[in-house]
């Protein structure tokens, strides 16, 4: 799991614990550095650390770097030098450099703030955590920022001096049809980031045996995907084929902000779809939402190459919105 996950969270919990806090955060990169920007690991007072900013490189200087500013109350923008060969220790072929901005919380970064952008976080709310570096002005947006928050993109303005950290929610994949090409899909999405949701009402399909420690929902899609909320991080992928559990989901998704609605079919068996769309109120815009066939045309024949082709073409949605 990335530190930036459960950094902010961890950071609250300690300083309501009274133990205090400090958090650390990847500002800027160059070179083949360890970690993107954004990766964060969070410093307790009593020494305590969770997360990573270099992947084991400099992680021992900045808990000292931390316990400082804890002590005297200020942030600090820490450069190291990433050398050859910690950078081969850690996976990579040639060293590079980091950014690192350090912040006690409660004296530099204040708690209601960091409180706001939990708050914010749990709501699956995207939020942007603004600082500015020579001021050290902080504020939280929910607005604005869109270019960042499509593409997850963490790091300093051209102005040089305001940094922008993105906490988008985390990224799910709705799945009607608990079926072969699912069993595929699964365990990929997680790979790539995703929470996977598998939506069957046939029990047959949708089991616990075909489908170990998955989360199963077994309504009727529309309900299920009422009871998900389909949200901008959201990607929706229906393999039922069947117009009676695929329509009722469309009939959701298309009025959401998914940022991917794909279904299995044909050509023949998508006009079909577009037709009872029409039928049923969608306007050609919205009904041009929906990636059908499904998947990037590859040329994949199994199940587990049309879940290749799926993810991909999710992957584009997402990092190469049209």
């Amino acid at each position: 799991m990335d530190s930036v996950e459960t950094a902010p969270e961890q950071a609250l919990a300690w300083v309501k614990s009274g133990q205090g806090a400090a958090l650390a955060t990847v500002v800027q990169i160059w070179g083949s550095a360890p970690r993107r920007a954004g990766a964060q690991m969070v410093v307790s007072g009593s020494g305590e650390m969770m997360g990573s900013v270099s992947g084991g490189c400099v992680e021992g200087a900045v808990v000292v770097e931390a316990m400082e500013a804890l002590e005297d109350g200020t942030p600090r923008l820490l450069e190291y030098g990433v050398s050859d060969g910690d950078a081969f220790a850690v996976g990579l072929a040639c060293g590079g450099t980091i950014k690192v901005l350090v912040e006690p919380v409660g004296a530099a970064m204040p708690v209601d703030l960091l409180d706001t952008l939990v708050a914010a976080r749990a709501a699956r709310k995207a939020a942007a955590y603004v600082v500015d570096l020579q001021s050290w002005e902080r504020r939280v947006d929910h607005d604005g920022h869109a270019a960042r928050f499509a593409s997850d993109r963490t790091g300093v303005e051209d102005d040089g001096r305001t940094f922008v950290a993105i906490h988008n929610p985390p990224l799910r994949l709705a799945i009607v049809g608990a079926v072969h090409i699912a069993q595929a899909l699964v365990p990929m999405a997680r790979i790539a980031g995703y929470d996977p949701i598998i939506i069957d009402p046939r029990a047959a399909f949708g089991s616990e045996a075909r489908f170990p420690g998955e989360t199963l929902l077994d309504d009727w899609p529309d309900v299920a995907l009422a009871q998900v909320g389909m949200d901008a991080r959201t990607a929706l992928v229906l393999l039922t084929h069947d117009p009676k559990l695929d329509d009722p989901a469309l009939h959701i998704a298309l009025k959401s902000d998914a940022f991917y609605i794909g279904a299995l079919g044909s050509t023949r068996t998508h006009a079909k779809r577009v037709e009872r769309l029409r039928e049923a109120g969608f306007d050609p815009e919205q009904i041009a939402r929906i990636r059908g066939p499904v998947g990037l045309d590859i040329g994949a024949a199994s199940p587990p190459e049309i879940a290749v082709s799926i993810l991909a073409q999710m992957v584009q949605a997402l990092r190469r919105p049209e």
